[in-house]
């Protein structure tokens, strides 16, 4: 049996894989501080997960450990708001929205296909499977996840 393998669809709404597991739980973002960049042209992101491409005005996320991660500019706005004295579309610091989102902690490796149908993340034993209910899935490991969301149920 090969490896998992989940495809963001790009399509409002959480995922039925993800919904209907009887292990998900439901969590919400807890509100901090992140750097922001924004992409002037196409490049990669060396992610713990993988390379991910980023297209211009994509935003490029370094989180408190210094990880990083990318979201595009169309999912930004709704997860993300500047904190004073950066403007919204500058770099910056911005303070991460209290979004909920479904999550599946994972016994056993498996991949993300990200929306732009190039990016390819790779999850291991202990990682969350995190659908942000807008279509698009991502991997936060274990460590992250405890620091950065609380689970609802």
């Amino acid at each position: 049996m090969g490896i998992a393998t989940f495809h963001s669809s790009s399509r409002p709404g959480y995922s039925s894989e993800i919904d209907q597991h009887p292990r998900r739980v439901r969590a919400r973002k807890l509100s901090q501080p992140v750097k922001v960049r924004f992409a002037e042209s196409e490049c990669t992101v060396k992610t713990e997960e993988g390379l991910v491409h980023a297209r211009p005005g994509d935003a490029i996320m370094t989180g408190a450990a210094g990880e990083q991660w990318r979201i595009t500019g169309a999912h930004f706005d709704r997860r993300y708001k500047p904190v004073a004295p950066t403007r919204a579309g500058e770099t910056g610091v911005y303070q991460s929205l209290r979004n909920e989102i479904l999550a599946l902690q994972m016994g056993e490796s498996f991949e993300v296909v990200l929306t732009d149908g190039v990016s390819l993340l790779k999850g291991r034993v202990g990682d969350w499977l995190v659908d942000y209910g807008d279509g698009s899935l991502g991997i936060v490991s274990d460590k992250i996840f405890t620091t950065t969301y609380e689970i609802l149920g």
